[in-house]
């Protein structure tokens, strides 16, 4: 199961500490009234906020002036990236967590027969394909991904060996006609001056 990923959206605010060092209040400077955060659920993104009554600042404590506290943690950068079978692009970070960056998405033409060809083993849609059908890979007999392997030449290999040949053989022939002909002229040439 893909993790869930929560993200606290930055933001700036005053705690106030009581005498004996514990947290009395926490204001925001936008004046909300808790921590926003934005998920990433399977797929399902949004935003949401948690109350800071609903949060617990216990651990949170000051006994010198002046009082300031600050989030400190590593930061986190990305080392890897990851594609599984149906086309989740996950982010390995520094910290060893997983992220999910992405989704490869695959299309389904009603008539893949009109597509145009526009070179390079690429085609594009046209009104006699119909319009694209996005899925994820798999998804409704759409194509499939096989994560970590290479695709070989998208050419039949015997059939172009023996068009090689052909034009080898071809360039051959011509070659020998241009010879014969430079030999049948040679020898007219020697005739006339016998």
């Amino acid at each position: 199961m893909p993790p869930r990923t929560i993200l606290h959206i930055p933001q700036t605010g005053t705690v106030t500490f009581k005498e004996d060092g514990s947290v009395d209040k926490i204001t925001l400077d936008d004046d909300a009234d808790g921590l926003n955060f934005s998920y990433d659920d399977n797929g399902t993104t949004g935003t949401a906020n948690v109350g800071l009554d609903d949060i617990n600042f216990d651990g949170l404590s000051s006994y010198n002036d002046p009082a300031t506290a600050d989030v400190i943690g590593d930061k986190v950068s990305l080392q890897d990236f990851n594609v599984d079978s149906s086309g989740r692009i996950y982010g390995i970070l520094s910290n060893g967590d997983l992220q999910l960056l992405g989704q490869i998405a695959t299309s389904q033409f009603n008539n893949p027969g009109g597509l145009d060809k526009v070179g390079g083993s690429l085609y594009s849609a046209s009104s006699n394909s119909g319009d694209p059908v996005e899925g994820a890979p798999g998804d409704n007999g759409s194509g499939s991904l096989s994560v970590g392997s290479l695709e070989m030449s998208n050419v039949d290999l015997s059939e172009e060996f023996t068009s090689m040949i052909e034009a080898q053989r071809g360039f051959q022939a011509n070659a020998r006609v241009i010879t014969t002909s430079d030999s049948i002229l040679e020898e007219l040439v020697n005739l006339k001056r016998q």
